[in-house]
This record gives C-alpha cells, sequence and structure tokens, in this order.
C-alpha cells in the first residue's frame, strides 16, 4: 500500500515495529546471518545452573564459567569462525576494559561482512501479494464495511492465483541475506510483505536501556492478533503505542559504554546502505554491536531491539549485562548447599568493584575475584556462575559457590636419620625418632583469623636437647571488616629455631671447622598493610635472645680450627656480641614488597622487589644500635607468546637478579653477611666466599621448557658473581680472613630439571 501525502501513517513504519530477536540471531549462522526479524524481544528463558565454561586453573578447582541458557552462543575473539557456527560456543576470554582499548583495536572487533543489498521486488511477486493482501482483507471487511473489497479480492484470487503468480518468480533462489522483506513465519508471506516498507536511516545510535527496560508485553487484546488480521487503524494504534514505549525507554537510558569509533563506522554503514533499514541489516549491525561486547569480555550483552527509524536515526536497544545482585552459596564435599562459617563481608572485601552491583558484568573482573577469594586460603574450591535476574529482566546474578576448607588441623610426622658407616652401609643414626607436631585453627569465628604451631625435635622421645618451635596467632582486617579503605593484618609470634651459622666456615683448602649452630629464641609483633593485591608494608619491634652452641650443645664464646698439629683451637672470632656466647637484643623490622609476578602454565612472569630495614634500638647487651638494610630486585622476562591452560607448555623465561646488602654500626658475627651457597652464587658451599658488612651479587638464568621422553623438563643455564666489597675487616674477628676465604666469587652452570616446573627463582 503506497502512502497518501495525507496519510496519517506516512512517517511511521508501515509494516511491524523494527524488533530485534536475540535467540533467533543467536542460534542462526551469522556470516550471511539467516535469522528473520521476530515480532518483539523474546522474553529471558530460565537457564540451567550447570556451568558451561570453565576459565580457570584445572589444578587448584578454581572456574569462572560462562554464561548458561540464553548467555551461550557468543564471539570468541581468538576463533570467530567457529564461534558463529556453534550456538553453544564458549564465552570470550577476559580482557583489558574498553576505556584502555586504542580505536584501531576497538575496530577489529567489528570485521565487515557483505552488508545485506536491497532487492526490488519482480512485478509476479508483487502481484502475488497484492492478491494475497486483498484475499486476506476478508477478515476484516465486516469491522469496516468492507464487503466490496472482500469481493473484489475474491474475484482477483479467482482470475489470478496467487501460487500461479509466484511461480515464475520461485525459480529464482532469494539470497536470504538481501531479502528485505522476509519473515519468520510463514504466514506473512503475503500481506505483510507488501507493507514492509524500508525506511533509509542517516544516524546511528546505540543506547543501554538497563534493567527491566525490554520491550512490552502485547496487549490482551492483541496477544493472538497476528499483523495481517489487523486492520489499519489497529496496526497504526499499536505501532504509536511501541513508539511511546521505545521513547520512554531511550528516554530513561543510559549512554552505552561502546566506543565512539564504533559507533561511527556502524553508523557510517547505516548511512550508506542504500535499502534502508532492513531486517538483513538491522541482524548486521545486531551481531557487529554484540561481537564489540563479547570480545571485551562483557558475556551477558545482547541487542534486544531496534527503535523506529522513522526519524532517520537507528536506535539500537542493548542490554549491557548490569549486575543486580551478589549471591553465595557455601556446598559440602557432594555439592548439598550448606551453612558457611565464612562472614559474608570477609568474601565481599575481595571483589573488585567492577563486580559490584550497578557494574558490567566482565569475564576478567570475575576471573580476579575468584583468584583474590582463593588468595583468602579458606576455601578448597571456588566457582562463579553468572545468571540472568529472573526479578529484573536484562540483570545479571553473579552466584559463588565455595566449598570451605576444615577450620581445624593436627598432624604427626616423623623420620629416622640415616648414615653410612663402615664399608659405606647405611644405618640408623639413633634408634630415637625425630620428627614434627603441628596443629592449626583456621577461620576462627568466621573473620578469617587463624592461630597455628608445631614443635619439632630430633628426638622426639627426649625433646629437651634441641627442641624448636613455632607459635603463630594472625589477625586480620585491623580495621574492621567493613572498613575497605586500609586492609591492616596483625600477626605475632613466639618461635625458638636452630640455623646453622655460614660465617663460621673454613675454605676448602683448610680442614674442616667443628659447626657451630645459632638458637634464637624470641618474640615478634608486626602490622602488614597491604596497599595492594601487589605491594604491601610490614612494621614492627623483635625481641630475640640468641646462644651459640656446638654440635653437643654446648655455648660457644669463640670461633675453632684446626691447627697444623691436628690441634682445636677456640681463638677464632667471637661469636657473640657480648663474648658471653649469648647476645639479647631488641630493634625494629620493615620491609616493602612489591610483586609483580604471576603464573603462566607454571613458569614464574614479571618482577618483584623487597626492600628491608632493621634499626636496632641500643636495648640489650652492651646495647647494640645499628642499622641494616638490603634491597633485592628481580625481573622474569617471556620469551614467547604462549597460551595460558592446562597441558600447554610453559614460555622461555630469562631472569635477572640483583641484590644489595649492607650494615652500619654494631654488627655481631652471627649476623654478618654470608657470601656463597644456593641462594647466593650457586655452585659454592653457604659461606663458602665469605661474609662482610655488606655484599653485592647480581645473577642471570635462562630458562628453556623441553619434552624428554614424554615427560616435562625444563633445561636452564645460569651465571652469577658476588662480593663483599672488601668489608670483611669491619666483622669483629674478620672470620672471612680467619677462615681463608676469597671474599668474593663467580659461577656458572647448566642442567635440566623434570617434573613440573617449580617457582625458583634466582
Amino acid at each position: 500500500m503506497a502512502d497518501a501525502p495525507n496519510d496519517p501513517t506516512a512517517n511511521y513504519y508501515s509494516g511491524r515495529p523494527l524488533s530485534y530477536d536475540a535467540q533467533q540471531a543467536q542460534a542462526a549462522p551469522q556470516a550471511p546471518p539467516q535469522p528473520a526479524v521476530s515480532e518483539q524481544a523474546s522474553a529471558l528463558p530460565a537457564p540451567a545452573r550447570q556451568p558451561v565454561q570453565d576459565a580457570g586453573e584445572k589444578a587448584n578447582h578454581t572456574r569462572v564459567h560462562g554464561v548458561p541458557g540464553y548467555y551461550n552462543g557468543r564471539v570468541n575473539k581468538t576463533n570467530t569462525a567457529a564461534s558463529d557456527q556453534s550456538p553453544a560456543a564458549a564465552a570470550p576470554p577476559p580482557v583489558a576494559a574498553p576505556a584502555a582499548v586504542e580505536p584501531e583495536k576497538e575496530l577489529s572487533c567489528i570485521d565487515k561482512l557483505p552488508i545485506p543489498e536491497p532487492r526490488a521486488s519482480s512485478p509476479n511477486r508483487s502481484l502475488a501479494s497484492s492478491i494475497n493482501a486483498a484475499a486476506s482483507g476478508r477478515s476484516r471487511s465486516s469491522d469496516h464495511g468492507g464487503w466490496p473489497g472482500a469481493v473484489f479480492g475474491g474475484f482477483l484470487s479467482w482470475i489470478f492465483p496467487a501460487g500461479a503468480a509466484r511461480a515464475d518468480d520461485g525459480k529464482k533462489k532469494p539470497e536470504s541475506d538481501q531479502d528485505a522483506h522476509r519473515l519468520h513465519a510463514a504466514g506473512h508471506d503475503g500481506a505483510a510483505r507488501h507493507r514492509h516498507k524500508a525506511i533509509h536511516a542517516d544516524r546511528f545510535r546505540c543506547v543501554n536501556v538497563g534493567v527491566g527496560r525490554t520491550a512490552a508485553q502485547p496487549h490482551d487484546d492483541e496477544a493472538d492478533l497476528r499483523e495481517e488480521d489487523m486492520s489499519e487503524w489497529e496496526r497504526l494504534e499499536r505501532h504509536l503505542r511501541e513508539e511511546r514505549e521505545h521513547q520512554q525507554r531511550v528516554r530513561g537510558a543510559r549512554p552505552c559504554i561502546l566506543p565512539e569509533a564504533v559507533r561511527e563506522q556502524l553508523e557510517g554503514v547505516v548511512r550508506d546502505h542504500g535499502g534502508g533499514a532492513s531486517p538483513g541489516l538491522l541482524r548486521w549491525v545486531a551481531h557487529r554491536v554484540e561481537r564489540w561486547y563479547h570480545c571485551e569480555g562483557f558475556a551477558c550483552a545482547r541487542v534486544v531491539r531496534f527503535g523506529n527509524p522513522s526519524s532517520g536515526q537507528l536506535a539500537c536497544e542493548v542490554q549491557e549485562g548490569e549486575i543486580t545482585r551478589v549471591e553465595y552459596r557455601f556446598l559440602d564435599e557432594l555439592g548439598n548447599v550448606v551453612d558457611g562459617n565464612t562472614r559474608i563481608p570477609v568474601i565481599e572485601r575481595e571483589l573488585p568493584q567492577q563486580l559490584r552491583p550497578g557494574h558490567i558484568y566482565n569475564i576478567g573482573a570475575a576471573d580476579q575475584a575468584v583468584k583474590h577469594i582463593k588468595s583468602l586460603g579458606l576455601f578448597s574450591s571456588a566457582e562463579l556462575i553468572p545468571l540472568p535476574d529472573e526479578m529484573e529482566k536484562g540483570g545479571v546474578v553473579v552466584e559463588f559457590q565455595l566449598r570451605e576448607l576444615e577450620p581445624r588441623s593436627a598432624g604427626v610426622n616423623t623420620h629416622w636419620s640415616i648414615v653410612p658407616r663402615d664399608q659405606g652401609r647405611p644405618t640408623l643414626a639413633s634408634i630415637k625418632p625425630g620428627g614434627t607436631v603441628s596443629f592449626g585453627h583456621h577461620n576462627i569465628s568466621g573473620l578469617n583469623r587463624s592461630l597455628v604451631g608445631s614443635v619439632a625435635s630430633r628426638n622426639l622421645l627426649n625433646p629437651k636437647d634441641d627442641l624448636s618451635f613455632n607459635f603463630e596467632y594472625e589477625h586480620p582486617y585491623l580495621d574492621g571488616v567493613e572498613n575497605r579503605s586500609r586492609n591492616r593484618t596483625f600477626k605475632t609470634s613466639f618461635f625458638n629455631t636452630r640455623k646453622f651459622s655460614p660465617v663460621f666456615v673454613a675454605d676448602p683448602s683448610m680442614e674442616p671447622v667443628p659447626p657451630l649452630w645459632i638458637d634464637r629464641v624470641g618474640f615478634k609483633a608486626n602490622i602488614t598493610e597491604k596497599f595492594t593485591q601487589q605491594s604491601n608494608f610490614t612494621y614492627g619491634p623483635v625481641l630475640e635472645e640468641i646462644t651459640a652452641r656446638d654440635e653437643n650443645n654446648n655455648t660457644r664464646t669463640h670461633g675453632s680450627r684446626v691447627l697444623p698439629s691436628g690441634r682445636l683451637s677456640m681463638d677464632g672470632p667471637p661469636t657473640t656480641f657480648s663474648g658471653t656466647g649469648v647476645d639479647r637484643v631488641a630493634f625494629l623490622q620493615a620491609n616493602l614488597t612489591r610483586d609483580n609476578t604471576e603464573f603462566v602454565n607454571g613458569a614464574t612472569i614479571g618482577d618483584r622487589c623487597i626492600f628491608q630495614v632493621d634499626q636496632g634500638l641500643g636495648i640489650g647487651s652492651k646495647n647494640p644500635f645499628f642499622n641494616r638494610h638490603q634491597l633485592s630486585v628481580t625481573k622474569f622476562i617471556k620469551l614467547n607468546n604462549q597460551e595460558k591452560g592446562a597441558g600447554k607448555p610453559p614460555p622461555a623465561v630469562l631472569a635477572l637478579h640483583g641484590r644489595y646488602a649492607g650494615c652500619v654500626g654494631d654488627l655481631p658475627s652471627y649476623d654478618a653477611i654470608a657470601l656463597g651457597g644456593p641462594y647466593s652464587v650457586r655452585g659454592y658451599e653457604m659461606g663458602e666466599l665469605g661474609a662482610g658488612m655488606n655484599l653485592l651479587e647480581v645473577a642471570t638464568e635462562l630458562r628453556i621448557p623441553v619434552t624428554v621422553m614424554d615427560k616435562q623438563a625444563q633445561i636452564y643455564a645460569f651465571a652469577e658473581h658476588g662480593t663483599n666489597l672488601g668489608s670483611s675487616k669491619g666483622v669483629e674477628g674478620n672470620p672471612t680472613e680467619f677462615f681463608q676465604r676469597a671474599g668474593r666469587g663467580s659461577s656458572y652452570g647448566l642442567g635440566i630439571k623434570f617434573g613440573m616446573i617449580g617457582r625458583s627463582s634466582s
């Protein structure tokens, strides 16, 4: 029907209001687009609760699931073609926020497909449409006194059968994406097709209609009424009503996060399209808009419909997947819902801002949230499942499924030492067993507080000789769990440790000297303030009693060495600052840590920086006053790009390491900085190169993953150098000179390591 100049419908779309069916477009291939325009935006189906995608690490049972139900079939950035053909394709991997993406990268997600071209109807097709339009008017003619039209329509149907009129045209197979008049229902093949008219649009706008602003449901009197069964006035009335509803939605809509560069590109396509706002063009635009959202990690965004383009502006209505609620479900080992011990504010503190209600759901933020929750150490597994909100259409409910660890634990580990005897035969060093007794109580009161302890001895039957213990109490959220402006943790520990002293070690050219052990009994209390997930600052006092002992547990005041005559000389450097073999000291300790490392398939990537200071207070034996400081910097450089995932090989890594340590003031020999050992110039024994008041070391290591006999392995090569900068004479008694050590040294090596790549560093 042509629009007369005075026809009130002349400024409106003469067919059904342009809308977009997200479900049909989702289930159809996109190259070229096949689905027809739906009658209205479909309601969101109730999805199953089974997760459909695992984007986490299988090793630690951490998963970030894709979106079930109507969220399936999204475009994957790295495999677009495969995703377009599969309606159950996984959600795209997490990527950066769109604000940080460069324009040319934004446009890369909007690859152009052949844009649907308009096609003029053949005379036979137009004639068939006219015949069907006249024939279908019989059911409506009586409503308006139009019996002559019904008779005339029947006469035309008798003279010109519609099937014959279409026979010639049916020989040509229409191109589905170029047919601007095709509808998804077979009943629209006649009159409705004739009434469709493509309206030219020269502007494009994308609006976020938010939550609950979907297309209105049909009125009761129109629920079962097809368009071809309506009169012109009924169609006009419905169209005007839907136009008003569209204006109300747009008026209250918020700006889309779609970048301006992408909007301008789509506007250019709409403007240059000669066939107007055809259904094929709408499908193409909807596909391109959704693709950009999914490429950027906004997996729940979808185009719900298009506004009327009669004003010259094509308005694309998008529900971006706004988070309406965050819910938590605690599960037991069998998957049953139980009451959790952990308080919800403890978990909510770990959520990034982008995963809170009012923000748009993003896969990258979801993955980050799961990692932060796992870092609490309270859960054996953590899963995140986004679900459509049944209360507010278009909203997303973020649901966490958590399995808590047992809060209490206890254990006993025993061992016997084996030493070689005559002719190298292995024999038990002692029939008395050694071992460790440990216990722990975690997540006290559901606030992540913990009390742990351990007691160890080489003789569990009589542990008084070499008993060592460590008891720790940790109290996070010192400023309150609800206060998120600061994140401070209080920790206190009571300890008794025994370690071998690397300062009193002879050069390999000398006779071995009896080992010296340093016992430390003390109390430590500190506060750790976490600035970000990667940086923290720790500070607090330390009180210690240090005792130097020999292998028979006797107190030693001086070091010893073997004379050429074979006698043992006890005229070595003093073992303690007081000279009595026992020191008591109090000092303040602080360290600043910045750790930006991550693990890519088991390999460490990133950089780590640690700065530590110990400041003596002049309290203790002979009132020691000193300042010890240390700076350590390590950088792990990825040499090749490697995709993350279970079973994927790790990348090759180049590790660079540097460390400087120094001391001024009163420095006891047991705190002198030792050079040599597994963490300082590898290839030498601990302290073999010397000890001093200063130290400088540099190292580099190349790590290359290989596969040997179907087993994962790593080839590595390293080179290291360390020196005490000639500062050994500053240590009382100069143990480096006394034991004839060099004071500096270098090492290099090549090796291979089998098994899982660990978290080692230079």
